[in-house]
């Protein structure tokens, strides 16, 4: 029967044949970006320094050709958050989770969130170690009442009325509210007034979706470290996808990579979060391909939306500049591959292999498949994987393995990725 050393080894196999690195293959292989990895415990650090003067930490953002492993990175990232007391989300930019959208954004955050020392992913998690006497808690909801916090009185509200109800129905659904479904503003106010607090709350309509998640948001961190964890960290993955959206898409997608990653200072209290840290991964060709050249985004969005004259597109293409400065300037590239790593992760593989498959699998490292000054590591992995499993399976006959580059991802755009929310969207039908 299988050890769980063997299951944990087996896994790492399988996710990396696949590759879509997951937490084994974090554990056993590490990470091998020291650079990017100081820099991330020092954000994370900044992250807590920057909640008491209300400001948010400065996120990064990682850069790789695909197949480098940034992927990889992010898992290592949301591992070392893990230890260091964290929740952390990680989210795949796809049709479904819109860089553009911060509602889907916010609601794929919720819904992935990491509690440390628990198991399974969502917001609901951190109810259970929030403690109503705490310090912590205290201050917590005297801030969320505050106009400090510039939330919408219906989340204070909730937040009243998930510690003094007893209807546990109605405080799930408060939960689920706060990770970004409706709760109807005349249930809220029927409970509000059970406990005798109607008049102390001006519910009014609420903000429009975009804002709405922006504020829960900033809500779900504090509520975060209110039951005592360091903060929240955001790992973006695939961000590259931005390129195959509309111009005004792309527009957007990028005023949201810097909210997001707080590179908007001036952006007033609505728009900052503090205890929010964010890293964004995207490839290494997108700020030639897609903002220098190609589309040339750096130059025709702030033109184009200027243009119109409107204050709307003129704070539009403002910001957007914000994001698209910290793609160009401010990215964090991963480190090209030495023959040391490469050998180095050949051993450390080889060896979980033989433990996965109890099966002693031979050296198969050629220098031949060894891209020197490269940062691509994905196409090695699985070459040597599939090498293993064809000796392991058929002992004796010959291997030969042929790579086929695969076809470059390209910006072209793609309609079915655009979303029709953010601020101008109408308002969620009474809900809170």
């Amino acid at each position: 029967m299988p050890t769980i050393g063997d299951l944990a080894s087996r896994r790492t196999i399988e996710a990396l044949r696949a590759g879509v690195p997951n937490r084994d293959a974090v554990r056993q292989l590490r990470c091998n970006q020291p650079e990017i990895e100081e820099r991330f415990r020092a954000l994370l650090a900044q992250s807590q320094a920057a909640v008491a003067a209300g400001t948010q930490a400065r996120g990064l953002v990682v850069s790789g050709d695909f197949g480098a492993g940034k992927s990889h990175l992010l898992e290592y990232l949301e591992l070392l958050a893990d230890r260091e007391n964290f929740v952390s989300s990680k989210i795949v930019v796809s049709k479904e989770t819109s860089l553009a959208d911060p509602v889907k954004v916010f609601r794929a955050a919720a819904a992935s969130a990491r509690i440390p020392g628990k198991v399974g992913a969502g917001l609901s998690n951190v109810m259970i170690g929030l403690n109503f006497r705490s310090p912590a808690y205290t201050s917590f909801f005297a801030w969320a009442g505050s106009e400090s916090a510039h939330l919408p009185q219906q989340i204070p509200a909730s937040l009243y009325v998930y510690e003094y109800g007893r209807d546990q129905e109605f405080r799930e659904a408060i939960m689920r509210s706060w990770a970004g479904d409706l709760l109807p503003a005349t249930q809220l106010k029927s409970k509000l007034r059970e406990l005798g607090q109607l008049s102390s709350y001006n519910i009014g309509r609420p903000p429009a979706k975009g804002r709405l998640a922006l504020h829960r948001l900033r809500f779900a961190v504090r509520l975060a470290m209110a039951a005592g964890y360091g903060g929240w960290v955001l790992l973006i993955d695939e961000a590259e996808l931005i390129g195959q959206y509309s111009i005004k898409q792309r527009a957007r997608a990028y005023q949201e990579l810097a909210r997001w990653t707080g590179a908007i200072p001036d952006g007033g209290d609505e728009t900052v979060f503090p205890g929010l840290a964010t890293v964004a991964a995207i490839t290494s060709d997108f700020e030639a391909s897609v903002l220098r050249s190609g589309k040339c985004d750096a130059e025709v969005i702030p033109n184009r939306f200027r243009a119109t004259g409107k204050d709307d597109d003129g704070t539009l293409a403002t910001l957007a500049e914000r994001g698209m400065r910290l793609i160009q300037q401010d990215r964090l590239p991963l480190g090209a591959l030495t023959a040391a790593h490469v050998r180095e992760t050949h051993d450390e593989l080889r060896s979980i292999y033989s433990e996965a498959f109890q099966w002693d699998a031979p050296a198969v490292l050629d220098s031949a498949f060894t891209p020197l000054g490269s940062a691509v590591m994905r196409p090695l992995v699985r070459r040597w994987i599939t090498e293993w499993d064809l000796r392991r399976l058929y002992p004796g006959a010959p291997v030969d393995i042929v790579a086929t580059p695969l076809p470059d991802h390209g910006y072209a755009e793609d309609p079915d990725l655009d979303s029709e929310t953010v601020d101008g969207v109408a308002s969620e039908g009474g809900g809170a």
